[in-house]
């Protein structure tokens, strides 16, 4: 069995840089011809739109519980036998969430390049490097880079101060150039700058002048090659949706959307369609639709006044047909929305209420939603709050909890249209997914 060079790139804490770091590892070693698979660690959406431009290549969730440890396996796995290198971007602090990063690196061995925000501490620098590296015994390590770095001579400060100079991987000195933007729910999709690769290529830029980005490849695999077993074979879902003709609103409103729902969906047997209600498309002909989580709150002027979209959306509910809406999904089928300035703003009307923007982030964290054919996996986070007398069909829980009248994300339910703030991950559970795309006795009333 050969082995892979792979690094799990994490922090002491968000906001460090480390998703600057890892799309820039992608790029420069992208750049240099290599084949680079970039994973993101954690639900989220916003990062891996910078890794696949940077990389070329699609870029997929993993995550202990939400895709689960068989999941993970596979996906490396796979990665592995078309790959040169594999980076794993980890999420917020290497030891934060359960499981955490760091439970991830142990599990399957993945050395791990601590990046540390260094703008404000010299000597506290090693120290806090050395706690990163032995705060868990057997943790797989690979060394520390300096991010934020003020000078030359603050970086051969930070140096001095790592306790073996094999592990300092070098400094990134403080650059506008080199900051990715953010937005209230995270970073700006990559796919909306039009500077965006010149960002990458300049952050690329910067790393390859560092000891990290001078390696080559079989110092790589020398240093940080791991050895990934094939996972168990296991027989494919059921072709549920043979037949069936999914259509995926997708655009900057709606760009939540894993690449792993879409391959589930296609291994289901679906046929998958693509629209864009930002642009006042009607919906496509098709069975079932799905309008995935994003950005209605920015665009909510224009959404408003779609009525080519609306309409179509509403003749199609009205014929029974099946329609899943994720969080920003949701939003937009509601009466009204309000903005955080105060706005109120008509949306399409096939949910009774509004949903209302709020400063402050209102709902954050794993959920499952148990379903006949299912329990799926997923997450939520949201900044709105939705008031709606919509009939409520179920109820998300957090992990290993039952669902409580009064907690989790409400489902709601208005004949053929199915509503929540929760993400799903169709893989977590292929046939439950498949249940919210085909009628059932319920869509015919509340």
């Amino acid at each position: 069995m050969s082995s892979t060079p792979i690094l799990l790139i994490a922090a002491p804490a968000s906001g460090q840089g480390k998703t600057t770091v890892t799309a820039a590892l992608a790029r420069l070693h992208t750049r240099q011809g290599r084949r680079v698979r970039v994973f993101k660690c954690g639900p989220d959406f916003l990062d891996p739109y910078w890794h696949t431009l940077a990389s070329g290549a699609p870029v997929h969730q993993i995550d202990l519980w939400m895709t689960g440890e068989a999941d993970v396996r596979a996906r490396l796995h796979a990665a592995a036998q078309e790959a040169d290198l594999i980076l794993v971007e980890g999420v917020m602090g290497l030891f934060d969430g359960e499981p955490s990063a760091a439970d991830l690196a142990q599990r399957f061995g993945l050395p791990v390049l601590a990046v540390i925000d260094a703008s404000a501490m010299a000597g506290t620098f090693g120290a806090l490097a050395f706690g990163l590296q032995h705060y868990r015994p057997g943790l797989p390590w690979a060394g520390v880079l300096a991010n934020r770095v003020a000078s030359p001579r603050h970086a051969d400060m930070l140096a001095q101060g790592v306790s073996d100079p094999a592990h300092w991987l070098g400094a990134l000195l403080r650059n506008p150039a080199l900051v990715l933007p953010e937005r209230h729910l995270g970073l700006t999709v990559a796919t909306e700058l039009d500077d965006a690769m010149q960002r990458l290529d300049a952050a690329a830029d910067a790393l390859a002048a560092t000891p990290l980005g001078q390696l080559d490849l079989a110092e790589w695999r020398q240093r940080w090659g791991v050895e990934l077993s094939p996972p168990p074979v296991v027989g494919g879902a059921a072709r549920t949706l043979a037949g069936h003709t999914v259509a995926v609103a997708r655009d900057r409103a709606f760009c939540f959307i894993y690449e792993a729902n879409l391959d589930t969906l296609r291994a289901l047997g679906a046929e998958l369609v693509f629209f864009s209600p930002l642009a006042n498309e009607a919906v496509p002909a098709c069975d079932a639709i799905w309008l995935p989580g994003g950005y209605p709150e920015l665009h909510a002027a224009t959404l408003a006044g779609n009525d080519r979209t609306r309409a179509s959306l509403r003749a199609h509910a009205e014929a029974g047909r099946p329609l899943w809406a994720e969080c920003g999904g949701m939003m937009a089928l509601f009466d009204e929305l309000e903005t955080a300035d105060g706005a109120v703003f008509p949306m399409w009307g096939l949910l009774p209420g509004r949903t209302v923007m709020q400063k402050r982030l209102a709902a954050l964290g794993p959920q499952q939603l148990a379903l006949p054919s299912g329990t799926l996996r997923g997450h939520t986070f949201h900044y709105s709050l939705a008031h709606s007398p919509a009939p409520v069909s179920a109820r998300t829980a957090r992990p290993d909890t039952a669902p409580a009248p009064d907690a989790g994300e409400a489902v709601y339910r208005q004949g053929a249209v199915r509503a929540s703030y929760f993400h799903a991950w169709f893989a977590s559970a292929p046939e439950a997914a498949a249940s919210l795309f085909v009628p059932d006795s319920g869509t015919t009333g509340a």
